[in-house]
């Protein structure tokens, strides 16, 4: 039986909700832009199409284990420059999240949300698989 502090309890709200949120944004890539659609916005933005696909795949494989509690620390590292890539394109909209194409504020305080997940780890809740936490030690 484990005893879960305040900080657990905090890591897991924070990790279940930041992982929603990339699901929600996969999905969004996926079944709404489509991902011919989501190519050719990256492509329209200089990057390369296969991006595209390797971002779907973070955010919605990456979401589910940060729902799950899985290797949080290196699903979260791997998802900042995610995050910051998502800053960089909204970085000419402004600061407002609101404004026309949407502003950098909510991607810059994802990333810093993300960089508080990698230092606080799974918390509470968390699926423990004993072949990923042997593997990674303390920094699952």
């Amino acid at each position: 039986m484990s005893t879960y502090t305040a900080s657990d309890y905090s890591a897991f709200a924070l990790r279940v909700a930041s992982g929603a949120l990339f699901i929600a944004h996969g999905l969004t890539k996926l079944l709404v832009f489509t991902i011919p659609g989501t190519v050719g916005f990256f492509e329209s933005l200089g990057i390369p199409g296969f991006f595209a696909y390797l971002v779907i795949l973070a955010e919605l494989g990456g979401g589910a284990l940060l729902i799950a509690g899985v290797a949080v620390r290196p699903v979260s590292l791997a998802l900042i420059p995610v995050l910051l890539g998502a800053l960089w394109t909204h970085s000419g909209n402004g600061w407002s999240f609101s404004a026309e194409g949407g502003g950098w504020e909510f991607p810059a305080f994802w990333a810093v949300a993300q960089f508080a997940i990698l230092l606080q780890g799974r918390g509470a809740f968390a699926l423990e698989l004993p072949v990923v936490d042997k593997t990674l030690g303390k920094f699952a």
